[in-house]
């Protein structure tokens, strides 16, 4: 089980070809039980997000690690420490409608992102729960964003 102190890893660090195959075999693993992926991910909160490509229009699906936050899940834009966002941010920023798998439950969901001392304070309690993420704000000089999917009606 993934617990405080472990890093991580993450698919937004991948080169393309690898993090498409990351991508396809966590996505695969978390439908099949439900929500749960073994290995590294262990334990570790997981949502599949589904968003359309900011340039091509074709639809991107992403697994992440999230903040439950009340009715909303944060995602955290960390792209592993990288120096920039990565696509799935890009992708949210030109159309926020997006769908969401969280365990069985699909909803959509409009992308929102945090600012300000309330975005501080949820990047900070995400790195405080996976300090993985404290590392990846150390590897780089751009605020990484914190991201709110508001379920829609």
């Amino acid at each position: 089980m993934v617990g405080d102190g472990e890093r991580l890893p993450t698919s937004e660090g991948c080169d393309m070809a690898d993090g498409e195959d990351f991508n396809a075999k966590n996505i695969a693993e978390f439908r099949a039980n439900h929500g749960r992926v073994g290995g590294q991910f262990e334990g570790a909160p997981l949502l599949i997000l589904h968003t359309v490509g900011a340039r091509s229009g074709e639809p991107r699906t992403n697994i992440m690690m999230y903040l439950a936050d009340g009715e909303r899940y944060l995602v955290f834009a960390s792209n592993a420490g990288g120096d920039s966002h990565p696509s799935w941010y890009f992708n949210i920023k030109a159309d926020p409608r997006v769908r969401v798998e969280v365990g069985d439950d699909v909803f959509e969901a409009e992308a929102v992102e945090v600012q300000g001392d309330e975005r501080d304070q949820k990047y900070a309690e995400q790195a405080r729960r996976y300090p993985g993420f404290a590392d990846y704000e150390r590897k780089t000089t751009r605020t990484i964003p914190v991201v709110a999917l508001d379920r829609v009606s």
